[in-house]
């Protein structure tokens, strides 16, 4: 095995970092995750995952733990309604989608971030993870690479993976290809609680997913199993937006006043998320790799999930490419038919590119549908066919 005997350090733990360090030490790989968090408990941000049969789901096969996410998913969450910017029902499939239908590949189960960390955490051998591990830099030495982080404390590995996100302090280390902006920004918010502080979206989630769409904007909600929701307001704007918006994110009356006047054709019951949010709100621009990036294979590191090909949001790719990576690279490292390291890394690079680029390229498209001036019919169109 090309990876015996060598150390192997992947920077960042979430899903696709994760996800690789249980396979690999499946093969009895010497596997250490340095993660910025400072520890397990660190309260995980984002939506719910909704994890596909191909990528995600193939992912958490191979690695044994089909049974303990059947036990961590949250039967129901992926359902969904699709509304207008008056809140006005469009499209359901809450009377139609099964609880539970895997190995369909139509199948998405949601599961939310924490749970699912949780689930790979508790796979992997005792002290695998190194928490409080803010990554600096790196150096070559030897063969492999010495490591240094804000704790203090560096580390040395024979390879380096990088699965430290979209704005990977690893990738220019491996290439100078710098993603572009999509055009689109999405202001994120969290409320907890909502079915006490915002019933009336609460009732309209029915524990599920919306989204909202109207006058090229759109509101996309999601509730989360502990009964928190997180939202998130979708739009065209400037690259710079939040840096010249002269808002305050942490005060929500402002963003309230600013919903009112940039969604101003958009229903009063829209304003229960922005009163009852709790602040701070985050500025996300939505940033997609080059479909044509390529760069010269290195013998000793490499990219997975959104360091290697930041995507938008709007094919529910990130995590699940992310988690394929992890199943496509293992399976290279481990691999016998392989002369060298840098061979083997350089097949999972290459084939790598070409399927998130496609995946980005969706993920783009669908973007521009949910922003256009039809995107409520387009969309209703594009589920009811599904």
């Amino acid at each position: 095995m090309l990876i015996e005997h060598k150390s192997i350090a992947i920077v960042g733990g979430g899903p696709g970092g994760l996800t690789l360090a249980r396979l690999l030490q499946m093969h009895g790989a010497q596997v250490k995750v340095y993660e910025r968090d400072l520890n397990k408990h660190a309260r995980v941000q984002g939506s719910p995952l909704d994890m596909h049969e191909e990528s995600g789901l193939a992912a958490l096969r191979q690695a044994d733990l089909l049974n303990e996410f059947k036990q961590n998913f949250r039967p129901g969450a992926d359902k969904m309604v699709i509304l207008n910017e008056r809140a006005e029902l469009f499209f359901s499939d809450h009377n139609e989608k099964p609880q539970e239908d895997f190995g369909s590949a139509n199948f998405r189960p949601e599961i939310d971030r924490g749970p699912l960390r949780n689930m790979l955490l508790a796979s992997l051998q005792p002290d695998t993870v190194v928490w409080d591990s803010h990554f600096i830099s790196m150096e070559q030495q030897n063969e492999g690479w010495l490591l240094h982080f804000k704790n203090g404390l560096p580390a040395y590995a024979d390879l380096v993976i990088a699965a430290d996100g979209a704005n990977s302090k690893i990738r220019p280390y491996i290439t100078n290809i710098k993603p572009f902006y999509s055009g689109i920004t999405m202001l994120e918010g969290n409320v907890y609680n909502a079915e006490k502080t915002t019933p009336h979206i609460a009732a309209l989630l029915q524990g599920g997913k919306i989204m909202a769409f109207g006058n090229t904007k759109n509101l996309l909600l999601g509730q989360k199993g502990n009964g928190d929701l997180g939202f998130y307001a979708s739009f065209r704007a400037d690259e710079k937006w939040a840096a010249n918006s002269n808002l305050d994110f942490s005060d929500k009356t402002q963003l309230l006043t600013w919903f009112k006047k940039e969604y101003s054709e958009w229903s009063p019951v829209w304003y229960e998320l922005f009163e009852n949010a709790a602040p701070p709100f985050i500025p996300r621009p939505i940033y997609c790799m080059p479909f044509d990036q390529t760069w010269e294979t290195l013998p000793n590191a490499t990219l997975l999930g959104d360091a290697a090909h930041v995507m938008p949001p709007f094919a529910g790719e990130g995590a699940n490419m992310a988690m394929l990576d992890a199943l496509e690279l293992s399976a290279c490292l481990t691999a016998s038919r392989y002369s060298s390291l840098q061979e083997a890394l350089a097949f999972y690079e290459e084939n790598m590119r070409k399927r998130a680029a496609k995946a980005a390229q969706e993920s783009l498209e669908n973007g521009e549908r949910m922003h256009s001036e039809i995107a409520l019919t387009t969309m209703v169109a594009m589920f009811q066919g599904h």
